[in-house]
């Protein structure tokens, strides 16, 4: 009896240890991931904001070129285009 015991107890326990080591490792990759996207996430919106400022440089060099009848008066970008 000790000797199965024994072995049962032993069988039980390195499953519980793993169980709590994927547990960490699961808190671990959350977190990781939550940095990831987080990350990739400022990335994008950096690159989108880059993006509209070349679009408006672009914009207001084009505006610059077109004639408008007010002198005063600013194209909008939709007009620009046309």
């Amino acid at each position: 009896m000790p000797a199965e015991a024994a072995s049962s107890a032993g069988g039980a326990e390195p499953p519980r240890e793993r169980r709590r080591r994927r547990g960490r490792a699961r808190a671990r990759t959350e977190a990781l991931l939550h940095t990831l996207k987080r990350s990739r996430r400022v990335k994008a919106n950096d690159r989108e904001r880059n993006r509209m400022h070349h679009l408006n440089a672009a914009l207001d060099e084009l505006r610059s070129v077109l004639p408008t009848f007010p002198d005063d008066t600013k194209l909008t970008k939709i007009e620009t285009l046309r």
